[in-house]
């Protein structure tokens, strides 16, 4: 009875979608062929979309399917690495790990370049707060890898797959017409897809990972919630001032927002520094010698302490330390930077947004087609990467007992499972971004006596740490 009502919920609702259901986006028709016909489509080759790719190339269950990526962009790949570090750069969880183990990318991408990282240390910029994270044993916390690399690794995947998986490069999609959620004789079941290069291909399943501007999500009528922070972040390509190990990621909240320094290599560091635009375009304009000064200084200053809230600070600290004394961690100093990277610097922008459904009919979203997060947690891969894990899950079970792969029902289990974890993820991203950007005394205050406390209590710090990295 649960079900019916559901469908019957799913059918008005896909009823009332602007004339939606059935209604051709196609400049012409598609004839219907089996010779165009895929199991699954995913749109969009980025680090997201291509590991959904092999993640399914690789299912034992999908040996008799056909899977179709399209890429709009170059076929990826490095033959050989430059010695300059790109300025666009992921932190890697050990769940995705596991996730690129298992497709096989992993050794690629250790083959090419990788540094892992086994302590960070996140302050506040207007107290002596602080909070730490490590593992038992200094086990690695996470890994900081180069997009291109990660996209490469990948891409060097999907070659091995070449029976399982095709790829059209250069390719995108410009139209959709979509099936009705229930069946009617004579019509298409399946969603049907319009090249640019005007080839028509149908699909059981179409899979959104076409990015925040998602055109799947879009043409599918699927809301978003969304706003942005009136911030941009901006990225670069650090040098040292001496080789260390260089193991620690540092982020540090300042009043304009959260500026962070992930290690690259011995003597390398990526910046990605949080602020308003005009900031943004202040620093992109100065010299390289004013601009590292400014890194160090904001690493650095104390400008922005209040005396009363670095001695209450001091006393809670002291207080609660009496309490647990094992739960203390020992500052460290950040490292310094030397010089900055020619032409490494740029900036792009910051925002939330979360999509209202993550399916429909015959259709999935993942990936920032789904969920965009400001980069202060550096989870926004991350969640792509247990997008890909839970739909590919869901999708080799319902392979292996022969169900449609486009069916609501398992695509609902998916959704679910992932809205549970995105949403707590989100809503704890965005509070402390909102939490870090006031300089207000009582707030101040708030935000110091909880990361100190936060820090001494290592049961919860651990439980932080398990649900980031999962």
């Amino acid at each position: 009875a649960v079900g019916r009502v559901m469908m019957a919920v799913f059918r008005a609702r896909w009823a009332l979608c602007g004339g939606l259901v059935g209604v051709s986006c196609f400049r012409r028709g598609c004839a219907r062929s089996s010779s165009d016909l895929y199991d699954v489509v995913i749109s969009g080759g980025g680090m997201v979309g291509t590991a959904m790719a092999c993640a399914l190339g690789y299912d034992p269950h999908f040996s008799n399917k056909r899977i179709l990526l399209l890429e709009a962009g170059h076929r990826k790949v490095i033959d050989q690495l430059s010695e300059g570090y790109s300025n666009r750069v992921s932190a890697i969880t050990p769940g995705s790990t596991s996730l690129l183990s298992r497709i096989g990318a992993w050794n690629h991408i250790c083959n090419m370049r990788v540094k892992p990282f086994r302590r960070m240390q996140v302050w506040d910029g207007c107290s002596d707060a602080m909070i730490t994270f490590d593992k038992e044993g200094m086990e690695d916390m996470g890994y900081i890898v180069e997009n291109d690399v990660i996209v490469a690794a990948l891409t060097q995947q999907l070659e091995a797959l070449s029976d399982q998986v095709e790829v059209f490069y250069r390719c995108r999609a410009v139209g959709y017409t979509w099936p009705r959620p229930y069946h009617i004789a004579e019509a298409n079941p399946w969603v049907q897809i319009e090249l640019a290069d005007g080839r028509c291909i149908q699909t059981k399943l179409l899979i959104g990972a076409d990015g925040q501007n998602s055109a799947v999500r879009a043409a599918a009528s699927i809301q978003t919630l969304q706003w942005r922070y009136n911030q941009v972040a901006v990225v670069a390509t650090l040098h040292l001032s001496e080789a260390t190990e260089n193991n620690v990621a540092w982020q540090r909240f300042l009043p304009s927002g959260p500026i962070a320094l992930l290690p690259l290599s011995d003597t390398c560091s990526s910046l990605v520094w949080s602020t308003s635009a005009g900031h943004a375009a202040e620093l992109l304009s100065m010299d390289n010698e004013r601009f590292v000064d400014t890194v160090n200084s904001a690493f650095w200053s104390n400008d922005s302490h209040s005396e009363f809230i670095d001695s209450a600070g001091s006393l809670f600290q002291s207080a609660i330390s009496l309490l647990m004394p094992s739960g203390y961690s020992a500052r460290q100093l950040p490292p310094s930077v030397a010089r900055v990277d020619p032409k490494s610097r740029a900036m792009f922008p910051l925002g939330l947004g979360h999509a209202t459904e993550y399916i429909r009919h015959r259709v999935a979203l993942i990936g920032d087609a789904a969920h965009r997060v400001h980069p202060l947690a550096g989870q926004g891969v991350n969640m792509g990467f247990g997008d890909v894990t839970t739909l590919s899950n869901h999708l080799s079970q319902a392979a292996f007992i022969g169900k449609d792969l486009g069916s609501v029902k398992h695509l609902l289990a998916y959704e679910t499972e992932r809205q549970r974890h995105n949403l707590i993820l989100m809503t704890a991203i965005d509070l402390l971004k909102r939490l870090y950007s006031t300089k207000e005394a009582p707030f101040v205050l708030l935000r110091t006596l909880g990361l100190q406390a936060t820090n001494l209590f290592s049961p919860v710090k651990e439980e932080i740490m398990t649900f980031a990295s999962n």
